[in-house]
């Protein structure tokens, strides 16, 4: 598909994350830690593969649009950064919320996670503020705290790669990505307080078995019925779930790894406008957005380039 090789946007999820968002200071020199970082994360994944082979740990840079041009890194920008825009319906909002850069830590050792997550906080402390930083682990068989399967909409095999990664459209930037993250947090007693038959037409799949409804018995404001907007159009979600008992603060970190923001886009208005307008994502009642970022992942080589 392209002859770039990219981040590891494409790997399954495993069972400990780390997703932090870092802003940067203002009046610090950016560019020169910047240039630390790109060489610290490829360090860091090569470390991972000698060290750790079968652990799948890796760790994932994203740049934002207002980082791409404090950074002036290269121009024209890839096609589709840009500054995302709150997605607004006539009940939810999908908020716009700021961020420089996105690290993606992820590991079947939640050690391994931890070390990386202090590293980069050492490399970035002076530089930067740590705006949003979410622990997910992976809940039971890959369920939500809600208590459904996440993902199962998910490409498998060579599919992950071409719904992921850029190819040709966009050649200086093949082999990278776009990559979107919210911080949902739902309301657990609301949902608790449905019936399990409540919950699968809120969502559109069976609770147990993971089995999709049939069309012409799932709401047309369930969500699958409107996150998913057809098999030419998929992304690469690697949501994890997230929990603190003592505030009771429970929630999806939800992650999209997708070759055009475009197809993510379309289905954050199906979800918080609705389609038609007005039929919005049901879940939604249950489950607040309180950041939306978009991010670009370079590929290898061009973070190599970054490095220099």
């Amino acid at each position: 598909m392209n002859d770039y090789q990219s981040q590891n946007v494409a790997d399954y999820p495993n069972d400990n994350t780390y997703f932090l968002v870092w802003s940067f200071k203002p009046n610090v020199d950016i560019a020169k830690i910047f240039k630390r970082i790109c060489a610290l994360i490829a360090n860091i994944n090569n470390s991972a593969l000698d060290r750790f082979p079968d652990s799948s740990s890796s760790c994932i840079l994203g740049i934002s649009y207002s980082a791409w041009l404090k950074l002036d890194l290269l121009k024209p920008l890839p096609k589709e950064l840009k500054p995302f825009s709150e997605i607004k319906g006539a009940k939810h909002t999908a908020p716009a919320t700021v961020g420089d850069l996105h690290f993606h830590i992820r590991s079947d050792r939640k050690s391994y996670a931890y070390d990386i997550s202090a590293i980069i906080s050492d490399f970035l402390g002076a530089y930067a503020e740590c705006i949003v930083e979410v622990h997910g682990f992976r809940y039971w068989d890959g369920r939500s705290i809600l208590g459904f399967v996440d993902g199962t909409e998910n490409p498998h095999g060579n599919d992950r790669a071409y719904f992921s990664v850029i190819g040709d459209t966009d050649p200086v930037y093949r082999g990278g990505s776009y990559l979107f993250v919210q911080k949902y947090v739902h309301n657990m007693n609301a949902w608790k307080s449905l019936s399990v038959k409540e919950q699968e037409n809120v969502i559109g799949r069976s609770k147990d078995n993971d089995i999709e409804m049939d069309d012409d018995v799932k709401p047309s404001n369930s969500h699958i019925a409107l996150a998913n907007i057809g098999d030419d159009f998929k992304i690469v979600r690697d949501n994890m779930p997230f929990g603190n008992t003592a505030t009771n603060e429970m929630g999806t970190y939800f992650l999209a790894y997708a070759s055009t923001f475009s197809t993510i886009e379309k289905m954050l208005e199906n979800m918080f406008i609705g389609n038609p307008p007005g039929n919005y994502d049901r879940i939604l009642d249950f489950s607040t957005a309180k950041t939306g970022t978009l991010f670009f992942v370079p590929s290898l080589d061009m973070l190599d380039s970054f490095s220099s």
